[in-house]
């Protein structure tokens, strides 16, 4: 198993350059206005269009884009109530904070700590069947939550309301195991249900596959080996 050996020098951002390294024209870069010559509102106002539009780096960073991809999926039962042009925008923003990830993320301290799951592009990928069509009409789902300590234990926990009126809640324990520096597989053991006063095991071993494309004090995104999204908001 390799070890995860973790380094505050592993959470130096990446670098992105903010100017294209072909210039479409052979125009300065900069252009200079004498102060006797009036420029009208509506042509300064087409003039900044125009340089935010052929320079979007200048208009969006990564704090933007968090609260962009925040705002896309909070509210939305995890995902489920999304269309999808909806998802579609989510797995855009989120492609374009990958950009701006931690060089080697798993080995980044931030990964660590206490996340909702606030989205998933496929919503049985977290949950299981009780986040498929027919278990969200008999499982009301309260909270999808993942918790990952240090050095290697991650622990998840699905709180529901059968029927209404039932509470309970499953829960798995994994162990982490680093594929790369960005990919990692958890193997977990059997699912834990409490229901009422009941307590008990069922089913067998499970695995899962997650590549860690972006995490920061706020949010942490992945893809799984078959291609969903996830969003992962940390816990206050």
């Amino acid at each position: 198993m390799a070890s995860l050996t973790l380094s505050s020098s592993f959470c130096k951002p990446k670098s992105i350059p903010v100017s294209s390294s072909k210039p479409t024209s052979n125009l300065p870069s900069t252009v200079s206005v004498p102060c006797n010559h009036r420029v009208s509102s509506s042509k300064a106002l087409r003039l900044v269009r125009a340089v935010s539009i052929s320079n979007p780096e200048l208009r969006t960073g990564p704090d933007d884009l968090v609260a962009s991809i925040i705002s896309k999926v909070t509210g939305t039962d995890r995902g489920v109530s999304l269309t999808t042009e909806e998802h579609k925008e989510v797995a855009e923003v989120a492609q374009e904070l990958n950009k701006y990830c931690v060089s080697e993320p798993v080995r980044c301290p931030l990964i660590f700590g206490e996340w909702d799951v606030e989205y998933c592009s496929i919503p049985t990928s977290p949950g299981g069947g009780y986040r498929s069509a027919l278990g969200r009409l008999v499982f009301n789902t309260k909270e999808m939550i993942q918790v990952v300590e240090a050095p290697d234990t991650v622990n998840n926990k699905v709180s529901f309301s059968a029927l209404g009126f039932l509470d309970g809640e499953v829960s798995l324990k994994g162990k982490l195991k680093v594929l790369d520096g960005e990919w990692i597989q958890v193997i977990f053991e059997p699912p834990e249900l409490k229901v009422g006063g009941w307590e008990f095991r069922y089913g067998g071993e499970s695995e899962v596959k997650l590549q860690i494309t972006y995490v920061d004090e706020k949010i942490r995104l992945g893809k799984g080996s078959r291609g969903s999204v996830f969003v992962f908001k940390r816990r206050n």
